[in-house]
């Protein structure tokens, strides 16, 4: 079934929707989830609460992109979930690390209680994806399955079939060519 007409569904307030949903992406979410808890039991839990946030987000939301739709609700369902566990132990540092590897890009924290910060904080993520469509192929596939699917350097060294220091290289430079060009934007 095509997007479209699992959005429809949703839209009904169909059952089927979320049938739809897990026949379609059901592996899919089940990968991010695991990315960032590294618990099947936990993997599972945090994407039966996306499939009903999903509902809850559908209507009055109605995604272009039902796929990355579905991606992030199911990466800030586990990262919620991961936080409520204790990063170090449930992630093994890996979540950790990898907003670690990003805090020196971004400095100062923006948050949602202030209005501004909000709006600021959508702009520097518009400007973060512009920066990112500057990047090579590769690279910006290395940097995406890092920062936003949270693999380790060692698993996208193996999934995209290159050693592990290309994957930090490519990383460092990404995070170097970011900063720079947030720098001159005034982040």
């Amino acid at each position: 079934m095509d997007d479209l007409k699992i959005i429809e569904l949703y839209e009904a307030r169909s059952e089927l929707a979320i049938e739809s949903t897990k026949a379609k992406y059901g592996a899919y979410m089940n990968t991010i989830a695991y990315n960032v808890l590294r618990s099947h039991e936990d993997s599972e839990e945090c994407v039966s609460d996306s499939y009903m946030k999903t509902w809850n987000a559908i209507p009055p939301a109605k995604p272009k992109l039902f796929k990355a739709f579905l991606a992030r609700i199911t990466r800030n369902t586990a990262l919620d979930l991961l936080e409520k566990k204790d990063a170090e132990k449930r992630g093994g540092g890996e979540i950790a690390l990898a907003l670690d590897e990003l805090a020196e890009c971004i400095s100062g924290g923006i948050g949602d209680a202030d209005p501004a910060l909000a709006l600021e904080a959508k702009e520097l993520g518009a400007t973060i994806n512009e920066l990112l469509g500057t990047l090579k192929d590769d690279a910006r596939r290395i940097f995406v399955l890092r920062y936003f699917y949270l693999y380790s350097v060692a698993e996208i060294s193996e999934m995209l079939d290159v050693s592990a220091g290309k994957v930090s290289t490519s990383l460092c430079r990404s995070r170097s060519s970011l900063k720079e060009s947030l720098e001159k934007l005034g982040y």
